[in-house]
């Protein structure tokens, strides 16, 4: 089998920030993936399960509500690796276009109270697994990396 386009990013290059990770046509739309990169990979821990599971739950919850961009969210979930998430859009954009959609998004979970949405046993299969605390702290650390010139339109190295 050939080696997925994912594969091929040279993750010992790779940094911190919003990467456009591919590009999909279906019929007249195009569908753009975006790697939200967290942590620097193989140089840094991983995001822990808890805080993940809390930031999936609501970076999703957020996204999907969003009066502008709720009807153009179609994912968004965590890497297998725990490195970030992949936030998938309707639309042939760029990481300009998301920059200040995924900034509100950390800004929303950074200043979150209340109970964590969908984590419920009837809502989730792992419900009780999470941390709003160190989500909250991921959150910042990576919104703040994003704050960076430079960081928020890179291409795959």
């Amino acid at each position: 089998m050939e080696k997925i386009a994912s594969f091929q990013v040279d993750h010992l290059r790779l940094k911190p920030g919003v990467f456009v990770s591919r590009k999909d046509k279906f019929a007249d739309t195009v569908l753009t993936t975006f790697d939200l990169r967290f942590k620097e990979p193989n140089r840094e821990p991983v995001i822990d399960m808890p805080a993940l599971h809390t930031i999936e739950h609501l970076g999703a919850t957020f996204l999907r509500n969003h009066k502008e961009w709720g009807p153009r969210v179609v994912y968004f979930g965590p890497m297998g690796c725990r490195t970030g998430f992949y936030v998938i859009l309707e639309g042939d954009l760029d990481s300009q276009d998301a920059l200040p959609l995924i900034r509100e998004m950390l800004d929303w979970i950074g200043t979150f109270e209340g109970a964590v949405p969908g984590a419920a046993p009837a809502e989730c299969g792992n419900w009780s697994e999470q941390n709003l605390d160190m989500a909250k702290w991921e959150a910042a650390r990576y919104g703040a990396v994003l704050k960076n010139p430079g960081r928020e339109n890179l291409n795959y190295p």
